[in-house]
């Protein structure tokens, strides 16, 4: 393991993944191994490969690196994602095995390769942790480099797009030992101004959803006004009412464009006692799921943020139950065709699934009424509580298998 940190760290950015990958597949004696990262939409695997431009490949091309789309098809690879468990296929030539690549639930991607032989169970071990490594070695290396960025970009970003991706969290999931959180944002064709944030303090976890008006770059900026100062007073410690009051100040005085507003759900979690604390600024009701059972929470009712300067805001809150999923929706959940969508249903018929499928999968009934080009930005949040914040996860190579949407059996 060490050796392959020390690859890793004497690699460039761009190469610290192959480095890691050619030392473990040196290592097992490997006929082949790939790293294959996730797509952005969250329904494919790209596998990116360096290819001189008088060499072959086929594939989305940037200079000599090539990008190939592998979209899911229910088969081993998609497993592997599903169930956080390695996979291991025979092959004419070898033995193929796939291993996630995560971290605190986040599925980055997964680690491929074909082995001569059929890999014993110290094998899988160790290749499963190798897989882990590489989840850290990828946060760490994608910081320096768009090749990752780009090679999970199957379409082009407009300028809005580009500064509505920025305001998002550098991980769209996260799993605690008493919580697990996953969000997701299918954009419209013009963007729409939809955010969704989080951050996780000792004992504490704060998330947002937001809703800027318009369309845009206007839109993204008025976004980017909102976000900013949700996140500024987030780090000085302030309450939610005092988030909203600068957040309302924020867009009030600085938007360009005059009138112009930002509705928003902001919440602050106790994770010792599922105390949740939530603000509605103007913006649809969050939804609890519970025993089978969804409803909308009655909150206090505020103006959204900047549409009048002097606006007063009240927070409310509910009590978490082990079990619950609370869901912060968008407008683009619900709007014109969107509206014919039985969120409740939706919702009851996706509670066995891990929120960063969950997600995905609300968005899909979306796009199944309203796509293949929506409307409006569809923004989503699911939190499921577990309860239970002193103890320690109980964790398999960077994600906790028995909050799998497949988990395997004992």
């Amino acid at each position: 393991m060490a050796q392959m940190l020390d690859a890793a760290e004497n690699a460039s950015p761009v190469e610290a993944v192959e480095a890691v990958t050619r030392k473990l597949g040196a290592a097992l004696g490997a006929r082949s191994v790939a790293f294959l990262i996730a797509d952005l939409s969250g329904r494919a695997l790209v596998r990116l490969a360096h290819v001189p431009l008088d060499g072959t490949g086929a594939g989305r091309r940037h200079g000599d690196e090539v990008a190939t789309v592998m979209p899911f098809d229910g088969g081993p690879a998609e497993q592997t994602l599903r169930s956080q468990t390695v996979q291991v296929v025979a092959q004419p030539d070898g033995w193929l095995v796939l291993a996630p690549v995560t971290d605190r639930g986040e599925a980055i991607g997964l680690l491929e390769m074909i082995l001569p032989d059929e890999p014993l169970p110290r094998t899988l071990d160790e290749i499963a942790r190798t897989a882990h490594v590489l989840a850290f070695v990828v946060i760490a290396n994608r910081r320096y480099t768009d090749l990752f960025e780009w090679g999970q970009r199957t379409t082009p970003f407009t300028l809005s797009a580009e500064i509505q991706r920025r305001l998002l969290p550098g991980s769209f999931t996260c799993e605690g030992s008493s919580f697990t959180l996953s969000g997701w944002l299918e954009p419209a064709a013009s963007v729409g101004g939809d955010t969704f944030d989080f951050s996780l303090a000792r004992d504490l976890l704060h998330f947002s959803v937001t809703d800027a008006m318009g369309h845009g770059v206007a839109s993204a900026l008025t976004a980017t006004l909102g976000v900013g100062s949700l996140r500024n007073s987030r780090r000085r410690a302030a309450g939610l009412v005092e988030q909203a009051d600068a957040a309302n100040a924020a867009v009030a005085e600085h938007s360009a464009v005059p009138g112009t507003f930002i509705t928003a759900v902001l919440g602050r979690l106790d994770l010792h006692t599922g105390v949740c604390a939530l603000l509605n600024a103007g913006h649809v009701p969050p939804l609890l799921v519970r025993d089978g059972d969804t409803r909308p929470l009655p909150l206090p009712a505020n103006f959204p943020l900047g549409m009048f300067a002097g606006s007063e805001y009240q927070a409310g809150e509910i009590a978490l139950q082990p079990g619950d999923r609370l869901v912060v929706v968008t407008d683009g959940m619900r709007e014109r065709n969107a509206a014919s969508l039985d969120l409740p249903a939706v919702l009851r018929s996706i509670t066995g699934l891990h929120p960063r499928e969950a997600v995905r999968a609300l968005a899909d009934a979306v796009l199944e009424v309203s796509g293949p080009t929506l409307a409006d930005d569809a923004t989503l949040l699911i939190l499921d509580w577990h309860d239970g914040h002193s103890e320690q996860r109980r964790t398999s190579a960077g994600a906790d298998q028995a909050r799998a949407s497949n988990p395997p059996p004992d």
